[in-house]
């Protein structure tokens, strides 16, 4: 059918209805509990036993499943209110009730995929397992509420099981956040977006600390006590995730990092296998290019012969305004392959991606329940977890890798890396593949195993899964520099311990400059003899030739280094990215000589500015400070910090450590990169270590606010207090919640 009305320049927003200011409470209260709510929840808070250790741990024990996920999001609470309700406000597509009309368009992208109407239905249909769960996980969060009336909730006052569907998957930027809001802003708003660039002091994506993380697992025949090992090590923003162990009297027995407000444990441990999640894998998010006609005042989009009608679902979008409330309502447009996110051309796009909440949530438990790698695929066949690998290793001296989970079959003929054509059926995701399909390893001959976000195929060294026999779209991400570094520590060892696995995950090697350094110093030395820039830069060159490329709080090299790199990145990044290549290798293959000292003199300008000189050690300049409990830390030069000698997961170091904010001071400040750590040895009885950033709790009052801080620095663990009676040795508090 011909096209008989143009797509209009104006979908929505000049037509959206703002209605007038309601006045809203400055400080929600939270509901109050009717009497009987509040005697059932006694009775349950009495099931439930916390015990706290010297590190301000919880160990939360329940009779059921039901009584542990209760204890563990009140302890959670206690230790963080903010994050948690965050979390939910942010999940549920409500932040511009909290921040204004600036987030109207990040809650439109959470609403275009999840709507409290369809979670109820969701919520309704769970098998009475789950709804058991998510119904403790509400009341502990309100009993919570009801026990501390002095803590003011930012909106949500109350919390319904419902809600813990629209955060099940427990990343930490889940799939929905790839939408990009300017472009949805543009396409349902009509209007102009200005700030392309930018702002001063923010990072480009060629400079950000890369999110992510390292898994390695180790087979018995290489450890010298002949159990399997598992280093857990995630990239993230601090505090993003704190230490919790929760145990019932049917089955539960998880240890590790949980999201704040989630009732599984994310990345950890039970006591017979354990599991950890690093970003990537395969594709997962695909945009459709949609033709779309306007006939009757509706409209229609072609697929095939056909034309289909769009549907449209009008989306309330509430905000706040000066002294009170205002709401405004957008239709929405969807097609069957997603919701409408932006226009390319004359075409609309509408994106698919994993939007199984119930699956997903019970996928993200059941998990943290299995017994053995048969209980473990068994989960994995659920197919929900599509932003992550994941590295696992067991009790029976299992070790195996999963490069994704949710990958959907797609037909080879399409580049599905760019939008395709949605008019074509043959463009049509044909279900997911399974588990059995996709790329993965089960106890390789070499006995280790790697993923640090990059590709599958150096993963177990020569017994890797092969490129040519998946296709393209299984994996997406390239090697990357901690990868090389990944394979060479773990190659060619054969007795590795739970110190001697830590020992390797914090090796100080810096990769990226293995490549790049050497042609710096062959620019330098191509130089004539005469040249003032030969003389002006022949002090760095010096330190950098003697530089063994190591990171370390002394060394000045590794300043220079690093400030050189940065430089190169922020400088070569656009062309890089306009070129499609990584800009290390665009910075190894494509600049000059002189460009290369060009960025060495800006380099030691900028220390020189910044620092007074560039001899400057790497430890005067990279810090940890954390200051306040607020969720976006500031920084202050002026007042204490720790010197830490990690560096950037972009050169290459496995124990990351990055600034993400937009830098007002002269230091670099820590935000992102190790956070919770921990090393795992799956004997008869389990041992492991772990370290936060920071410590468990964000009140800046309590002890465990900093506690750990310097252990971190340094790479000093704690012993991970697994057992009741090892808690007990080192118990800090023992109580009920709220009693």
């Amino acid at each position: 059918m011909p096209r008989t009305a143009a797509v209009p320049t104006c979908l929505a927003l000049a037509c959206l209805i703002p209605v007038a200011a309601v006045a809203a409470p400055a400080t929600p209260q939270a509901t109050r509990l009717d009497a009987a709510e509040v005697l059932r929840l006694q009775a349950q808070a009495k099931r439930v036993t916390i015990l706290r250790d010297k590190w301000g741990i919880p160990h939360v024990y329940g009779k059921t499943d039901a009584d542990a996920v209760f204890g563990m999001l009140y302890a959670q609470a206690e230790d963080d209110f903010r994050r948690v309700e965050r979390n939910f406000i942010t999940a549920l597509g409500r932040m511009a009730e909290v921040e204004g009309e600036k987030a109207l368009y990040d809650d439109l992208r959470m609403k275009l995929f999840i709507r409290p109407d369809d979670l109820k239905v969701q919520y309704k249909a769970s098998p009475a397992w789950l709804k058991k769960l998510m119904n403790a996980w509400a009341d502990g969060l309100n009993w919570y509420l009801h026990t501390h009336p002095q803590v003011k909730p930012q909106l949500l006052t109350r919390f319904e099981p419902w809600m813990a569907l629209s955060f099940s998957e427990g990343s930490i930027g889940g799939d929905i956040e790839e939408v990009d809001v300017p472009a949805l802003q543009r396409f349902y708003a009509d209007i102009p977006i200005l700030a392309t660039a930018p702002a001063v002091g923010e990072r480009s994506a060629e400079e950000r600390e890369p999110g992510g993380s390292n898994g390695f697992a180790i087979a018995p025949g290489l450890s010298r006590s002949g159990n399997a090992l598992l280093m857990i090590n995630p990239h993230t923003s601090f505090y993003f995730r704190p230490e919790i162990h929760v145990v019932s009297e049917t089955g539960l027995n998880a240890y590790g990092a949980v999201t704040w407000g989630q009732f599984f444990v994310y990345q950890g441990f039970n006591d017979r296998l354990g599991w950890m999640h690093t970003s990537g894998g395969g594709d997962v998010i695909d945009e459709f290019l949609e033709t779309v006609t306007k006939k009757d005042g509706k409209y229609w989009y072609q697929y095939g012969k056909e034309l289909r009608p769009v549907r449209e679902i009008e989306i309330a979008l509430p905000f706040r305004v000066p002294g009170g409330m205002a709401e405004k309502k957008v239709t929405a447009y969807f097609t069957h392959h997603g919701p409408v996110v932006r226009r390319e051309g004359d075409k609309w796009v509408s994106v698919a991606l994993m939007n199984q909440p119930l699956k997903a949530l019970q996928q993200s438990y059941l998990r943290t329940k299995a017994r053995d790698y048969k209980a473990f695929w068994k989960a994995m066949e659920l197919r929900t977890n599509s932003s992550n690998n994941t590295v696992y290793a067991d009790g029976d001296g299992n070790i195996a890798y999963f490069h994704g989970n949710f990958i959907p079959k797609r037909d080879p003929r399409f580049d599905y890396t760019r939008p395709v054509d949605g008019s074509d059926p043959a463009t049509d995701w044909q279900g997911l593949h399974g588990v059995d399909e996709t790329i993965r390893l089960f106890n390789p001959k070499n006995g280790w195993i790697q993923n640090t976000n990059n590709w599958p195929y150096s993963a177990a060294g020569p017994y890797s899964p092969r490129r040519q026999d998946y296709p393209a779209y299984m994996s997406m991400n390239p090697e990357n520099p901690r990868g090389i570094h990944a394979v060479r520590v773990l190659q060619d060892r054969k007795d590795f311990t739970l110190e001697s696995l830590i020992a390797a995950a914090y090796d100080s090697q810096l990769t990226a400059f293995e490549p790049l350094l050497p042609l710096l110093l062959r620019a330098y030395d191509e130089l004539p003899a005469g040249s003032p820039q030969k003389a002006g830069l022949a002090g760095q060159i010096a330190e950098l030739r003697g530089w063994d490329m190591r990171y370390a709080l002394a060394s000045v090299p590794t300043s220079l280094g690093i400030y050189w790199l940065q430089d190169l990145v922020k400088t070569h990044g656009p062309a890089a990215k306009e070129a499609g290549i990584p800009v290390l290798e665009y910075a190894e293959t494509r600049i000059t000589p002189a460009q290369r000292l060009e960025a060495l003199t800006r380099a030691s300008a900028t220390l020189e500015s910044a620092f007074g000189k560039w001899q400057t050690p790497w430890g005067e300049i990279n810090r940890f400070q954390r200051l306040t409990g607020d969720i976006v830390q500031p920084f202050d030069d002026s007042k204490p910090s720790i010197p830490v000698p990690y560096a950037s997961g972009n050169w290459g170091a496995l124990a990351a450590y990055g600034m993400t904010s937009p830098q007002t001071t002269k230091r670099i400040y820590g935000e992102r990169g190790n956070s919770f750590v921990a090393a795992v040895e799956f004997g008869p009885k389990i041992r492991a270590k772990s370290i936060l950033a920071g410590g468990q709790s964000g009140d800046p009052a309590s002890p465990h606010f900093s506690d750990q801080a310097e252990m971190y620095a340094r790479g000093e663990f704690k012993d991970v207090l697994f057992y009741k009676d090892d808690v007990r040795k080192n118990l800090e508090r023992e109580y009920h919640p709220g009693l």
